[in-house]
């Protein structure tokens, strides 16, 4: 071969090599094939003019005790060119790549979410780290993002430490990669959920149902209880028949039971239950051992513009009107009796509907008296027949026979 030739087809390899060359810029995403590991480094082939060692730090994140635990010779794997050139040719970075490319997945997932047509959200595992201002840090795929306290639940959380260290699936709502900036919410994913329950539930529940539910959040007025992934609220007064002061002091979170359906209100997705009117109430229970007639003994226990209170038994009142309290006219109720005093009353009227129940001091007064009274009368008959200086009387008045 003359040395024109020789020439020309070097400068040809040349324009080759350079052709091939041409494509590998830095800050790039590139595919190489592994050629040579070793405990320290794995020397990847990019298609540059020599291969580049990647450094076991730059291998994985937290760093691997060998590069050999990560790669093997042959496997062709993803870097990212930090720079190119110099006595070792370069400087390339998997971890970089591998961020890169969960970046590119990111955006996909959120283009793909914000499709109105689409129904399938798409969503990413996030596992909190910790919790920090205003909200909770989250590695998802080795990156670092943030959810915010808003973004968590569909209500307000006070203490989200007990998250920490849960997996939670979450969408990415705000991507910034040359910011490594990356915020997700769990709530926009709730509420997608909750919207589709709503309209399955909303479709299946009617007023006066008795169904299964679940407590899943007390407040100080009322509990939330799940209801086929939909939340009802139960207010306090429709918790128990007795007086309640907390909802703690008869519900606990994670307890299942059975709920009275009041109201569904489709329009406000709001479904309003009770738990007292499941069971029977203990005030009819306790009613059935009296009858109207009956003369029974209680406490004054509360008095009122229009009579005074009277506990029959504990949990179980009766009212005594203003004109039942004495047989005189009075105007407040302070004038017949006071709080604390034992009092004897008839019972008059039992209204098992309202739950009332009429009581009279009168009539229990009247029927007393009447009592002693017709004690008394046979008494006297009796002794008039039977005492002896009328009978003597009655037989020397009597004519004396021949």
């Amino acid at each position: 071969m003359s040395e024109d030739l020789k020439n020309v087809e070097e400068m040809g390899n040349w324009f080759d090599e350079s052709e091939s060359f041409k494509d590998i810029r830095e800050h790039e995403v590139v595919e190489g094939t592994v050629i040579q590991v070793n405990r320290d480094e794995a020397y990847v082939d990019i298609g540059y003019k020599q291969e580049i060692a990647i450094p076991k730090k730059e291998l994985a994140y937290p760093e691997p005790e060998s590069a050999e635990d990560v790669v093997k010779a042959g496997d062709v794997i993803k870097v990212y060119i930090q720079s190119l050139g110099g006595e070792n040719g370069g400087v390339l970075s998997k971890i970089k790549a591998d961020n890169e490319v969960v970046w590119d997945e990111l955006r996909s997932i959120k283009a793909h979410n914000e499709d109105p047509e689409v129904e399938d959200l798409q969503t990413v595992d996030a596992h909190i780290n910790g919790v920090v201002k205003g909200g909770l840090t989250a590695t998802v795929n080795g990156l670092r993002g943030f959810i915010p306290a808003s973004q968590m639940e569909l209500h307000f959380v006070k203490d989200l430490s007990s998250y920490v260290g849960q997996t939670v699936q979450a969408l990415p709502i705000e991507i910034e990669s040359h910011k490594r900036r990356l915020v997700l919410s769990r709530r926009q994913l709730l509420e997608r959920e909750r919207k589709i329950k709503q309209q399955e539930i909303f479709g299946t529940l009617h007023e006066g149902d008795i169904i299964k539910g679940t407590v899943k959040r007390l407040v100080d007025y009322g509990a939330f209880i799940d209801v086929g992934g939909v939340d009802g609220l139960a207010h306090i007064s429709d918790l128990s028949w007795e007086r309640v002061n907390h909802p703690s002091d008869v519900l606990k979170v994670g307890e299942e039971l059975d709920v009275y359906v009041k109201n569904v209100d489709p329009e406000t997705h709001r479904i309003s239950l009770s738990v007292k009117q499941t069971q029977r109430d203990p005030w009819l229970d306790k009613a059935e051992g009296y009858r109207e007639g009956d003369l029974i003994e209680g406490k004054i226990v509360k008095l009122a513009k229009f009579g005074a209170f009277m506990e029959i038994e504990p949990g179980f009142d009766g009212l005594i009107p203003m004109g039942e309290l004495s047989d005189r006219r009075i105007e407040n109720a302070d004038e017949a009796v006071a709080v604390g005093d034992i009092v004897r009353v008839k019972v008059l009227r039992i209204d098992l509907k309202r739950k009332r129940i009429s009581l009279s001091i009168n009539r229990a007064r009247r029927e007393a008296n009447n009592a002693n009274v017709k004690r008394y009368q046979p008494k006297v008959e009796t002794e008039t027949e039977t005492k002896p200086e009328v009978a003597v009387a009655v037989e020397e008045a009597a004519p004396v026979e021949e």
